[in-house]
């Protein structure tokens, strides 16, 4: 597999003197969903699955923009958000195709809600 970023430039047009000419935008330097997948299986067949969960879960996050992703983080500090609104986050995460980001976020409704930390 060609290891390539988010816009699919390839790994060798990433380069220092691409960027000082800005012919780089954001994308090109954002890695890709795929080649986390890959580091993932990589990570699972050599005996790493913690680490290949959180490359999985990366790869989720590939797809949420930038607000989407604040606004989550956001959400899940303690004493900012109601179980009903976190459950909505995980089904927002979810029809994003963000599974393992929505299961995350549901585990945290849980928690907070036995630690007395939900608003």
């Amino acid at each position: 597999m060609t290891i390539s970023s988010h816009s699919g430039r390839s790994v060798a047009e990433v380069t220092v003197e691409a960027a000082r000419s800005g012919e780089l935008a954001l994308d090109d330097i954002r890695i890709s969903r795929e080649t986390l997948l890959v580091q993932a299986e990589t990570a699972e067949r050599t005996g790493s699955a913690q680490l290949g969960m959180n490359l999985r879960r990366a790869a989720e996050m590939t797809a949420l923009s930038a607000e989407d992703m604040l606004a989550a983080y956001e959400a899940l500090r303690p004493g900012r958000s109601t179980f009903a609104e976190l459950e909505e986050l995980a089904q927002r995460l979810a029809a994003q195709e963000a599974h393992i980001c929505a299961g995350f976020v549901r585990e945290a409704a849980e928690v907070y809600q036995r630690r007395g930390l939900l608003r």
